[in-house]
């Protein structure tokens, strides 16, 4: 099941945190403020047999529009539930969400913006699931190398 983050769902979401990204630090911290800066952050989890396995988070990026551009900022699946569908379950279903909330403020999903290191190998569940594609490739932005992808004409998603 996908469902919008809720407040006491933080402590478990920053455990996945935590084991997906362990150079960043203070994972509760991160997703509790991701959480309050709602709307313009629309952040979800999956559950499996109600235990939360992973979340994304999903920016509106430069202003509420009409025609919205969205980042999809961060996504994390526990490893031990990595390669059952789960993440793109969490992308295909969170964007239904979103794209319902839009629609009630005369809103639409024009593009979607995705940063993430050149050797992660989730590109190909950005590529398969948005239809993103590699645009630009910035030297040494993080830990190393960051490509941004872009997905164009996701209307149809």
């Amino acid at each position: 099941m996908i469902r919008p983050l809720q407040k006491n769902d933080i402590n478990t979401a920053a455990a996945i945190h935590a084991e997906a990204f362990p150079r960043q630090k203070n994972s509760v911290q991160w997703l509790a403020c991701a959480l309050r800066a709602y709307p313009r952050n629309l952040c979800y989890v999956v559950e499996v047999d109600s235990e939360i396995v992973g979340y994304i988070i999903w920016a509106q990026k430069s202003g509420f529009r009409h025609d919205t551009v969205l980042e999809l900022e961060q996504i994390a699946v526990l490893k031990n539930w990595q390669n059952k569908g789960l993440g793109q379950s969490l992308i295909e279903q969170s964007l239904i969400q979103i794209k319902a909330q839009l629609a009630l403020n005369d809103a639409c999903v024009k593009t979607i913006l995705i940063s993430t290191r050149i050797d992660n190998h989730a590109q190909q569940l950005y590529r398969k699931v948005l239809g993103a594609e590699v645009e630009a490739t910035i030297s040494g932005l993080y830990s190393a190398d960051e490509v941004l992808m872009i997905a164009r004409d996701i209307w149809s998603l």
